[in-house]
This record gives C-alpha cells, sequence and structure tokens, in this order.
C-alpha cells in the first residue's frame, strides 16, 4: 500500500471531512445570516483548516501511545511502526500543531482577540493528555472527547461577535443544541468504542466503564445516555412546531429521535461482541451527520 495512503489512513480522513463539513453548515447556515464581521470565507476556511489539522494531529499522537491496544483491537489497522516510523509520527504531530496554532492565531490576531487562541492550545493539551492519560481512566477520556467534539461548533460563536448581538438570539439557541447534540452523542459513540474494544484496552491498562462494571452496566448507562438526547430533541420538536417549522419538526422526529429509539433497542437486542458494537458504533454517527444536515433544513425553510 502507498505511503501517502498509509498516512491517510493515520490521521482518519474520513473523520476529518466530516469536522469540516460540520463547521461549514453551521458556520453557513447560522454564522452567514448573522452578518459576521471576523469569520468572513478565507478567515472562516482559515479555522477551520486549523480545526481539522488540530484533530490530525490527535489521532496520531493517540496511535502513538496506543499501539499496544491497537494491536489487540484492529491488528489490520496499525500502521506506526510498521510503515511509518514513531519517530516521523512525532514529528509529524508537532509540525502540524504549529500550522494549526499559526492559522488559529492569524484569525485571532485579526480580531486583536488573541485570548481566542487559548480554545486550539486548549484542544491540543487535551489531546495529548487524553492520548497519554486520560483515555485510560474512568469516565473521563470520554468527557474529554466528547468536549472537543462539541467545541468545533462551539470555537465558531467565540471567534464570531456578531453571534453574541441580541439580533442572534434564534441562531445562537440553534448552535447551543447542536453542541449538546454533538457532545451527547459523541459521549455515547465513545461508551460503544469502549465497549467494542475491552479485550485491548484491559491489555493496555485502561479503566474504562465496561472494564470496571462490566458489558451489562455499559449498556444501561449507554441506554440512559441516549435517552436524555431523545427528551431535549422531541423538547426541541415541539418548539420548532411552535414556531412554524413544521418540515424540521417531521425531520427531527423521523430522522433522530425515531433513530435513537431503534438504536437503543438495537443495542439490548444485539450479540454482544465487537461485531455488534462496531455496528452501534457506525449508527451512531449515521444519526450525527443526520443531526448536521438538519441545519441545511433549517437554512431553506
Amino acid at each position: 500500500m502507498p505511503l501517502r495512503t498509509e498516512w491517510f489512513r493515520l490521521i482518519r480522513w474520513q473523520n476529518l471531512l466530516i469536522i469540516f463539513l460540520t463547521q461549514l453548515v453551521v458556520w453557513y447556515c447560522l454564522i452567514v445570516p448573522c452578518n459576521p464581521t471576523v469569520l468572513l470565507p478565507v478567515r472562516f476556511l482559515l479555522l477551520s483548516l486549523s480545526t481539522v489539522l488540530i484533530a490530525a494531529a490527535g489521532y496520531i499522537i493517540n496511535d502513538y501511545f496506543d499501539i499496544r491496544i491497537d494491536q489487540v483491537n484492529h491488528p489490520e489497522k496499525v500502521v506506526l511502526g510498521k510503515s511509518i516510523p514513531r519517530k516521523n509520527a512525532i514529528v509529524a504531530h508537532t509540525v502540524i500543531n504549529i500550522v494549526a496554532l499559526v492559522l488559529a492565531g492569524y484569525v485571532a490576531a485579526s480580531a486583536r482577540h488573541y485570548e481566542w487562541l487559548l480554545i486550539q492550545l486548549g484542544c491540543t493539551g487535551l489531546l495529548w493528555f487524553y492520548s497519554t492519560t486520560y483515555k485510560r481512566q474512568y469516565l473521563t477520556g470520554n468527557i474529554t472527547v466528547a468536549l472537543l467534539t462539541s467545541l468545533t461548533i462551539i470555537s465558531l460563536y467565540i471567534y464570531e461577535p456578531a453571534m453574541r448581538l441580541p439580533a442572534a438570539s434564534l441562531p445562537v439557541w440553534v448552535l447551543a443544541v447542536y453542541a449538546f447534540f454533538a457532545f451527547m452523542l459523541t459521549w455515547i459513540r465513545e461508551l460503544i468504542k469502549d465497549m467494542e474494544d475491552l479485550e485491548g484496552d484491559a491489555a493496555g491498562g485502561c479503566v474504562t466503564i465496561p472494564i470496571r462494571r462490566g458489558l451489562l452496566y455499559a449498556t444501561r448507562y449507554a441506554s440512559v445516555l441516549a435517552m436524555l438526547v431523545i427528551l431535549p430533541l422531541l423538547f426541541s420538536a415541539a418548539a420548532l412546531y411552535h414556531f412554524g417549522y413544521y418540515i424540521l419538526t417531521i425531520y427531527v422526529l423521523a430522522l433522530l429521535v425515531l433513530p435513537l429509539a431503534g438504536w437503543i433497542f438495537f443495542l439490548w437486542k444485539g450479540p454482544p461482541g465487537s461485531a455488534h458494537y462496531h455496528k452501534c458504533s457506525r449508527w451512531l454517527k449515521i444519526i450525527m451527520i443526520l443531526g448536521i444536515c438538519s441545519l441545511l433544513i433549517y437554512k431553506i425553510h
């Protein structure tokens, strides 16, 4: 397999594409209508590229410290130490992070709000500590990844002053709903991935929920979290119906609430094992994508 392909596998290019498209849809549907003063097209692209690069560096450093675990869970996907030397990964991680910080720094400097760069610095730090420590701790790793995912949306709000004007109250409310949606679904998906990777995580010394409390407890935990997502979605659907967003109301109920309810049923009914939990994880990713796509319905309503 060509070396370039191995690097693309290492940085999870499909996930990076989803991150970029998520920020693009949020920017186009929620921020552009508010007449942005900072996140004009070029600056938005620079900030989004910074986000994507930080995520790519995070994937690299995570694989660097997880070689032993990955050799048990997904030996066919391990590329570090084989086609890509580990020292090259560290160099790439450092260079990519520097470029990402420079890009975000330019956007922050253009608005003379240098403190905004703390978001990117915090994300790089969290990804490092997640890979070295948090991932192996009870619950901490799941919440860290969920927080980082929601920050891809929240950072756009922070970097655009127009979103803090009174006229932007509705877009801000919608943005907050999507940030919550991203946080919760990522938390659930990380828990399911822990269930899928139980054997390798145990060998690597991790103390995840499935390892400490068992698969049955983890299944109940994931189900409760999913119901905590469904309830706000039902409330949002009622609010959307009240304000005349009828098509979006149907979308939320048919493509978010019902699939999540079906996911809970599927989680319990499937045979326990890595293959089943892998399917559950993919199902959640599809629901997350459907959630982001609903913004397009909101935009054209």
